[in-house]
């Protein structure tokens, strides 16, 4: 992907406003098919994309109400190992895809209580789940604390780092021969009743048959939307710890990496994630606070997951804190992404993917990429398409 800097205007077939996972995978798919993509983001990857922990669990992100979101989950989830085993191929990068599954463990009675409501809620959507008690949750996962009650084993549930998935899809666009445009778009550009390209922060103009808005949270303050078209997107704040052995914790005897797989845990009615890397490094996350577009870390947040954590590893208190960061999740009214046409033509809509955009991008790439290609979006994207916000907006 060729680097453009300065006031140079750029003609392309799609314009892609917004850098992260989303938009990245996107772009990476529609080059691919031949067309002439640019990208507009100063700092890719630095997003909502940066702060996520990476795991891909379509379950337990979707709930009674989801099915839908459930089953394009359960789609992304299928199509991962190829698309980082392409990835590895285009780029010679890997990006820490595991599927060693997750277990889901309880502290108390009242945790079970709602661990045995995720396992009903896996039966109804026909997936499986195997239920242990705590020693058999132990015998998982040596290290976990000896007041775990029981849990349930996801063995199909898998994770990615991020951060390495974004490195690796911005070296695959650039071998695609994508434009990476290292300036904010600021305003849609549109001619007559359709969308033509975008102003960038620097003045410069991009000019393109047809416009992705991926931008996350950030895409329904984009200047020059019609009313009515902007997606009911909203920042929702989420803060994560990362930890990492020491050296002094291997000179104790403590393994490099405490846990094998990701571990979810409910800690007297408290949700904290742990998700292991490769390298030893632990990534702990589950704050969800309605804050606005702020980003502050804050000790209470730090705290809550420590906390949270020790209670379910207690080693945790012999790593490193390496870092604190908080991101913010593109939320909307129904918890579930944005994808397809807008009712203004040439403008493309993927957004709003909340907790689960890392897990979504395989699918959401594929489906955007076809809709640029062809025209028209496929049945699985049906369910998010922008339109279902009509009725509520007519309604206010």
């Amino acid at each position: 992907m060729n680097d453009t800097h300065g006031t140079a205007d750029v003609t392309a077939d799609v314009l892609i406003i917004g850098g992260g996972v989303i938009g990245l995978a996107i772009g990476w798919r529609a080059a691919q098919r031949g067309l002439r993509v640019a990208v507009a983001d100063p700092d890719p990857g630095r997003g909502a994309s940066h702060a996520a922990a990476g795991m891909l669990t379509p379950v337990a992100e979707a709930a009674y109400a989801e099915r839908e979101l459930f089953e394009l989950g359960q789609q992304s989830l299928a199509r991962y190992p190829a698309f980082v085993a392409e990835l590895a191929d285009e780029t010679g990068l890997a990006v820490g895809f595991r599927q060693s599954g997750t277990l889901l463990v309880g502290y108390d009675a009242d945790d079970m209580a709602a661990i045995n409501e995720h396992a009903i809620l896996r039966q109804t959507f026909g997936v499986t789940s195997q239920r242990l008690s705590g020693r058999e949750c132990r015998k998982a996962e040596p290290l976990l604390g000896p007041s775990i009650s029981g849990g349930l084993l996801v063995d199909d549930d898998a994770s990615v780092d991020p951060r390495l998935l974004t490195e690796a899809l911005l070296a695959a666009v650039q071998k695609a021969g994508a434009v990476h445009l290292r300036e904010r778009a600021v305003r849609l550009r549109t001619a007559g009743d359709r969308a033509t390209g975008a102003q960038l922060a620097d003045g410069s103009t991009v000019s393109a048959a047809q416009v992705v808005l991926s931008a996350g949270w950030a895409s329904a303050s984009l200047a020059g939307l019609p009313d009515g078209v902007a997606p009911p997107v909203r920042p929702v704040k989420g803060q994560i710890v990362r930890l990492r052995p020491t050296p002094a914790t291997l000179a104790a005897g403590l393994p490099a990496a405490l846990i094998n797989r990701t571990v979810r845990g409910l800690s007297q009615g408290s949700s904290v994630y742990l998700v292991p890397r490769a390298s030893g490094e632990l990534v702990l996350g589950a704050t969800q606070e309605e804050m606005g577009p702020d980003t502050t870390v804050t000790a209470g947040g730090v705290w809550q997951l420590l906390r949270d954590a020790r209670a379910i590893v207690p080693g945790i208190t012999e790593l490193e804190l390496a870092e604190a960061v908080a991101g913010l999740r593109p939320g909307t009214p129904d918890n579930a992404p944005v994808l397809g046409a807008s009712d203004l033509p040439g403008l493309i809509v993927a957004t709003g993917h909340f907790r689960s955009g890392v897990l979504l991008a395989p699918v959401t790439a594929d489906l955007i990429a076809e809709l640029l290609v062809t025209g028209t979006g496929a049945a699985a994207a049906a369910p998010f398409r922008p339109q279902r916000f009509n009725q509520a907006r007519r309604a206010q």
